[in-house]
Formats: structure tokens, sequence, C-alpha cells
């Protein structure tokens, strides 16, 4: 059992979002914004809008999802909801709870702490809470169809594979439930839950009937997604040095696909090409990171724990460019917008760089609180939440 999670790193994400204080000497502030930047695209907010108290104090990335045209999100308060993704006009929300975070005197479901974000197939929508709990909820209007009771937090979404929706706890476990009924088909125990980890889960990759993810033991790891047995596992950091925290490997990032190519990272570890059938690596280069990678064409784009943004070759890892005017600013996963790759930051800035040369283009700023979750593009727009639950999307256009 896991019994401490680290929510400082050596400038922690977590502890950053939060806190505007660097006086400690092993934090380093985040860079100045340059005053005299002049973007090179044309960046514009369509529409912005909230759901409830975001991931608030919990340390989560409360990240949205889009499916047919519609955009679902969720709030640690209790808040589940349904906005047109072209126009953000709410169409539907659920208040779980009446008071807050702690829940005194709540006359309604006192275990519903959403995390992670939604997963929704079909008229599906999955969520899980920071309680133990996994909601199978109605996509027209969110209302409740089953619940999933399991022994440890539910901090990332979870992932619907058809028949089975496939679930991971905090605790190292793995689930196959019934997407009908929510009824526990399977489990797989790693049992290999480091005394001290990172705060997060890295999601997981269901495809060609295999359960692929990240451990916090820093290994890349491939179930069947039938019955949960083990395929194989790969090291992606040895998890070497001389203090507890020099030791942590956690593989927290999003599991990247292309054809049967994997592509994995660790904190403290390798960003790895793995073939996805067999587990053998193809190549692997030193790069450290507690967020996910993106890619787009022949590259691969990654934020390391300093907050420099690079771009590697996907066939041999080899550098293409490093971004160093963003260092410190403890930014999210990258996505890719087209011909950029966007981020947000721990003051509520979003940031687009050019695929091509890591140049900065764009900027807008979604508030004044950190943005943690890794920005989602689905066709033209590319949708942003901060910590506070303010969501916004933007689309570009020719400067």
């Amino acid at each position: 059992m896991k019994r401490f999670w680290l929510i400082v790193l050596t400038g922690s994400v977590v502890a950053l979002a939060g806190c505007h204080s660097f006086k400690k000497e092993n934090i380093q502030p985040p860079t100045p914004l340059a005053k005299d930047f002049k973007p090179t695209v044309q960046t514009t907010r369509v529409w912005k809008s909230s759901i409830g108290k975001g991931a608030g104090v919990s340390g989560v990335r409360m990240q949205p999802t889009v499916v047919d045209g519609v955009l679902y999100a969720a709030s640690t308060d209790g808040d589940v909801g349904a906005f047109d993704a072209n126009t953000g006009k709410t169409l539907w929300e659920k208040k779980s709870r009446t008071h807050g975070w702690f829940g005194w005197g709540d006359k309604k479901r006192s275990d519903a702490f959403y995390s992670g974000g939604p997963a929704v197939a079909g008229d599906l929508l999955v969520i899980g809470t920071l309680d133990g709990h996994v909601y199978g909820l109605n996509v027209k209007d969110g209302s409740q169809r089953w619940v999933s009771t399991l022994p440890s937090e539910v901090i990332d979404s979870p992932v619907i594979a058809g028949a089975l929706t496939i679930v991971r706890t905090q605790d190292g476990r793995v689930y196959g439930l019934d997407s009908g009924t929510g009824e526990r088909r399977w489990v797989n125990d790693q049992g290999n839950v480091p005394l001290l980890s990172l705060r997060g889960n890295g999601p997981l990759l269901v495809t060609n009937g295999v359960v692929f993810f990240g451990s916090d033991d820093g290994k890349l790891n491939a179930l069947r997604q039938d019955n949960g047995e083990k395929i194989w596992e790969q090291k992606l950091s040895t998890g070497e040095g001389r203090t507890d925290i020099d030791r942590m490997n956690d593989a927290d990032g999003a599991i990247m696909i292309d054809g049967s190519t994997l592509y994995a990272s660790a904190y403290h570890g390798n960003l790895t090409a793995v073939d996805g059938p067999s587990g053998r690596p193809l190549w692997a280069r030193p790069f450290s990171t507690y967020t996910s990678m993106a890619g787009a064409g022949n590259s691969l784009f990654g934020v390391n724990t300093d907050s420099q943004v690079w771009a590697f070759d996907k066939s041999s890892g080899a550098d293409m460019w490093k971004n160093d005017d963003l260092k410190y600013r403890w930014l999210t996963s990258p996505a890719v917008q087209g011909n950029y790759v966007v981020v947000g930051d721990i003051d509520g800035y979003v940031h687009w760089l050019q695929t091509g040369d890591g140049a900065l283009a764009g900027r807008e700023r979604l508030s004044k609180k950190a943005i943690r979750a890794q920005p989602v593009v689905a066709g033209d727009l590319v949708y942003v939440e901060d910590v506070k639950g303010h969501i916004a999307a933007y689309r570009l256009g020719a400067k």
C-alpha cells in the first residue's frame, strides 16, 4: 500500500500551483514572460465557462473530455456537466454535493469527490472519485446507472473499452469493470507501489485487446484486456540515487502509440520507444518528466522536470529542438494544435510554440490560477481547464 505521495518536487508542479512564494533555495521562480513578445499566430478565445470549483487543493489533474461535439467535465466538489463544445452552452449539470470539500451537513452524496475527469463512450459516462467509487452515468442528463466501490482513490480518468471499463487506483491496482453494471470482472495487483512517489497516475492506454500503463516503480506494463493478466513489463527508469527522492522513478505520463510502437517516459528515467507486441525496447534516451508526451508527424514533444519544452525524432529519439523560455513555469503536458505545441502554466497562461523550431508563437491568459491538466484538442479548437474549474476554448488563425 502506498503510504506517502510526494507533492513537492524540487519546485513542485503541485505545490507551486497554489502558491507564489519562492523563498526556499531549492525552488526556482518561474521565468518571467517576455514583455515585448510579438505573437506570430492569431489566438482567439471562442468561449469560457466553468464547472464547480475544479480540482481545488486535491492535486489531481481535472481534464475535460470532448466527444461528438460535446465537452464533459467534472470537479472535485461534486459537479459534473456537459457543454456544447462549439459554444460553451451548458447542456446539463449535476451537483452531487451541497457543502463543498468536507461535506458537513451534506444532504446529497458524501462521496462525490470526482477526480481525473470523465470517460465517455456511446451513452455511458464513467468517472471515479477520491473516495474510491466509480460511477456510471447517462451522458444525456447525468443520471446514475451504477456505482462500483474500490479500495483506493481513482485519480485518473477510466477508459471505456466496449463491455469493459478499465480503472486504475492509487494503490497500484488495475480493474476491469462491467460497463453495463459496474460489476468487477478482474483485478491486476502489481504490488510494487513504492513508499514514496509522485501524486498521480498516468492515463491508461487500451488498444488491440491490451491495457498499457506506466507504474509508480518506473515500468511500462502490458495487460490482457479480457482478464488483466500481465503480458510483459519494461523498465523505464533504474531508480538509482543517494536519497529517496533521487530514487523516485514514477511513470506518470500517458503512453503514446504510433502503429505498433509505444512511447513512454518516467521521472528520473528515460524516454523509451518500445515494440508493442513484444515489449522489446527500440531506443531509449535520458529524459526526466512527470507529464505526458504528445506527437505529430515524426516528432515527439515533451516537458521535462524543469519545464523546458523538447522535441525529439520519433524514429531515433534524437533532439530536434529545446525551448527554455518557459523554464520553471511548471507546465502541463503538451498537446498539438495544428502546427503548434500548446501548454498551460502555473500562472494561468496558455502558450503556443511552433512545432518546427519551438519558437513561441502565441499567448493567452485563461485566469490567474494554475493550469495542471493537459490541453484537449478536438477539431480546430483546444480546450484548457485551470485548477478552479474555469474552462476555455481557443481557435488559431492566420496572423
